[in-house]
Parts: C-alpha cells; sequence; structure tokens
C-alpha cells in the first residue's frame, strides 16, 4: 500500500485576499475581490470586470534582480512558493538537493511581459526586446524559477490544462512522491490580465458582460451568464508521512487521498461527459464510496450549459441533493491554473475548521440540477473528506480528494515568517 502523501505547507495569493488566513477570513465573510479591472482602460471592452491581487507589490517580496525577468504570473508563483516553505517550516538542509521537485501548472504564459516585449519590437526594433523575453513567457518558467530559487533539483514537470491544470499539477506532484521524491512544491498560479490577454479570453465567449460585481459570476444559477476572470492561485508544500514525521512537521493540512483525469469526448459522441468519470476514478483511488464525501467544491464554469452538465454528474454520482456543494471561487473569478490548488486549500481549510463556504451571488438554482449548492453563508459541518473538481478547455477533466489525517487537527493559524525578507 503506498505510503500516504500530506500536505504541510500552503502559499495563496487571490483577489479577495493575500495569504491563506486573510483569503480564508474573507471566503467566509463573502468579501469579493471582484471589481472593474484597472490595469488599463477597459471602457470600450465589452467585458470589463476581473478578479486582481490588488495588494501585490513584487519588489516588496522578491530579489530586484529577479523583476525584470519575471512576469507578474511567475512573480506570483515565487511568493506564493516562499509562503508555502515558510508555512511548512522546512528548514534548509533537510532535503538533499534532488529529494525536492516542483510541479506546477500554468495556462497562459507569461502574457503580460510577451506582450510589453512584443510592442517593443514593432515600435522600436530588435535591440529594444529583453533579452529574458527567451522564457520569460513559457508555460514551464514558474517551475523552473522556483527551482532555481530553492536549489529544488529533483523530478519536476510543468502542467497545461487550463483550470484543469491546476489539479493535474498536484496529481503528478503526487505521483512523483511515490516514485521515489520524497518533497514536492506543487500548485499552480495564472495572470492574463493586459490587452492581449483579455481579449483572448474574450474570444472565448464564456466571460460574463455584465457590469454589477455581484452579480456578474453567479455559477449554477437560472440566470448564469459567465464568468468573471481572475489571477492567483496557490502554491502546497506536499510530504510523505515519513518525511513529515521525520522532520517533525509542526502541522498537516490533510492527505492528497485520490486524484484522477479524463477527457470528454468527441462532439456528436454518444457517450457523457468525462467529468463524473474523472471523479468516481478519483474515489476509488481513494478507497472511498460517494456517501464518505462530505463536500464538493465544484468546477462553477458559470455557463448554463456547463454548469448543468456539472450538476447531471455531481446529482448522477452522489444522488439528488445528497451532499454540499460549494463554489466560493465566484469571489475571486476564475483563476485558470491557479483556481483548482486554492480550491483545494480552501477544502483543507474546510476540513481543519469544520464549516463550508458559501457560493456568493447565487440566488435561485434550478430545482432540476437537482444539487444541495452552500449558499448565502457558511455552512457549519463536519468534514472530513472533500472532492475538488475542475475542467478545462477542449475536454479536460481533472478530480482531487483530500481528507483529514489521523490525530489531531491542524494548530490554530500563526503568524507566518515574512518571506519578503529572503533574497
Amino acid at each position: 500500500m503506498s505510503e500516504g502523501v500530506y500536505v504541510t505547507g500552503i502559499g495563496l495569493l487571490a483577489p479577495n485576499g493575500s495569504g491563506l488566513e486573510q483569503h480564508w477570513a474573507a471566503t467566509l465573510a463573502g468579501r469579493s475581490g471582484i471589481a472593474t479591472l484597472s490595469r488599463f482602460d477597459v471602457s470600450r471592452y465589452p467585458v470589463r470586470l476581473a478578479g486582481q491581487v490588488d495588494d501585490f507589490d513584487a519588489a516588496r517580496h522578491l530579489p530586484s534582480r529577479l523583476l525584470p525577468q519575471t512576469d507578474i504570473s511567475t512573480q506570483l508563483a515565487l511568493v506564493a512558493a516562499d509562503w508555502a516553505l515558510a508555512d511548512a517550516e522546512i528548514d534548509e538542509g533537510f532535503f538533499a538537493d534532488y529529494d525536492t521537485g516542483v510541479v506546477t501548472s500554468n495556462a497562459t504564459g507569461g502574457f503580460e511581459f510577451t506582450h510589453r516585449e512584443f510592442r517593443k519590437l514593432w515600435t522600436r526594433g530588435s535591440a529594444a526586446v529583453s533579452v529574458y523575453e527567451s522564457f520569460a513567457w513559457f508555460y514551464a518558467v514558474n517551475t523552473g524559477q522556483i527551482s532555481i530559487r530553492n536549489q529544488f533539483r529533483g523530478p519536476s514537470s510543468a502542467l497545461v490544462a487550463e483550470q484543469a491544470g491546476g489539479l493535474d499539477a498536484i496529481g503528478h506532484a503526487r505521483r512523483t512522491i511515490r516514485r521515489g521524491t520524497p518533497m514536492v512544491v506543487t500548485g499552480g498560479v495564472d495572470s492574463a490580465l493586459d490587452p492581449w490577454g483579455w481579449v483572448a479570453q474574450i474570444a472565448s465567449g464564456r466571460l460574463s458582460t455584465a457590469t454589477d460585481a455581484h452579480r456578474a459570476y453567479r455559477p449554477f444559477d437560472v440566470d448564469a451568464c459567465g464568468y468573471v476572470p481572475g489571477e492567483g492561485g496557490a502554491i502546497l508544500v506536499l510530504e510523505t508521512a515519513s518525511a513529515a514525521a521525520a522532520r517533525g512537521a509542526r502541522q498537516v493540512y490533510g492527505e492528497i487521498a485520490g486524484y484522477a483525469t479524463t477527457f470528454d469526448p468527441p462532439p456528436g459522441s454518444p457517450r457523457p461527459p468525462g467529468l463524473r468519470r474523472a471523479a468516481e476514478s478519483a474515489l476509488a483511488d481513494a478507497g472511498l464510496t460517494p456517501d464518505q464525501v462530505d463536500v464538493v467544491f465544484a468546477d462553477a464554469s458559470g455557463v448554463p450549459e456547463l454548469d448543468r452538465a456539472e450538476a447531471a454528474a455531481i446529482s448522477g454520482l452522489f444522488g439528488p441533493f445528497a451532499v454540499p456543494v460549494t463554489a466560493p471561487k465566484a469571489l475571486t473569478g476564475r483563476m485558470y491554473s491557479g483556481g483548482g490548488p486554492v480550491d483545494v486549500a480552501d477544502a483543507l481549510l474546510s476540513i481543519r475548521d469544520g464549516v463550508i463556504p458559501p457560493t456568493p451571488g447565487t440566488a435561485e438554482v434550478p430545482e432540476d440540477y437537482r444539487i444541495d449548492l452552500v449558499r448565502g453563508v457558511p455552512r457549519h459541518h463536519e468534514v472530513t473528506t472533500a472532492l475538488v473538481l475542475a475542467r478545462g478547455r477542449w475536454g479536460f477533466n481533472s478530480a482531487v480528494v483530500v481528507r483529514a489525517v489521523p490525530g489531531p487537527r491542524t494548530p490554530a493559524p500563526r503568524r507566518p515568517r515574512q518571506p519578503q525578507e529572503r533574497t
């Protein structure tokens, strides 16, 4: 039997709170990070709302030499990794270089960085283009920069699967640990809030054109009209149970107990979408049955036909109204590769605190969805097992099961060590 893979540290930056506890407090209080996009003038665009990490200043957290060579998504990832490692209290030198790996996901690459350099190319010529353009745009750069900054030389990877990618990264990190690497830093971060990135997102046809920040993103609502994009994400520290015990880990948030990924069948196929199969396979991987799940953190696209398909998968697997369902991402927007890891973090905090965060803004769920959506206020409920779902464009589906570990619960939150002191 495989050894358990535990989450011992979390670093998180989201539009409604930078820092794990700040985000969690805002989520339980229903404080949204969605507002009119302020990075550039969006008055002439059909979509104007976004979830922005407005309180982030990379210069406060990272050495000056890194700033000109990194996109904002990489800067967010580096800081989230710093915070996760500080949260786990891993002493430098405890793990050998090749016993530590990095697995991240990124869906949009360094959009803002590369488009700024393209503008220089078109207006000033090739001599004005930064030499860092050669890698700063690349989907794998977050894995590389975290690895370099922390001297993690073990097996490392990067995945690209849009919203599902963040869960895929966690699943692959768990696989990497089971193959012999004791500790892996994993998760996902995304940001594409520059003009080019904005237009690319609008082109999907799935973004909400509503102008009321409180009603723009209402997953599973009778008036759902699309989603609001966001930026940010979460990085997690994963360890084997024996490694966490050997170094006397102060806390364990929970176990990554199951993971699975599937693809939708081709258009026109009589076969159903693959989300339910992903959920069933993740539960089987964890050795659990549906009745043992206490809450589902839904993908919650906010697109009516996709919401209906997800509701059918959930009610079909668990039974009508049989399990609480929630989508706190309505406070942050969909963060693409960052969204799944933030949902995993929220699920782990639900286990820690015995509370399910609500889905804000959603007022009325169609009766034929047959799901018990948590709305309005948090629901106090003992949580030992949570299922997290995510879907990416073009048919990606992923599911992760997290559960409590035997023994005392994670200690109360403390003031973290300040990662901005690193150089």
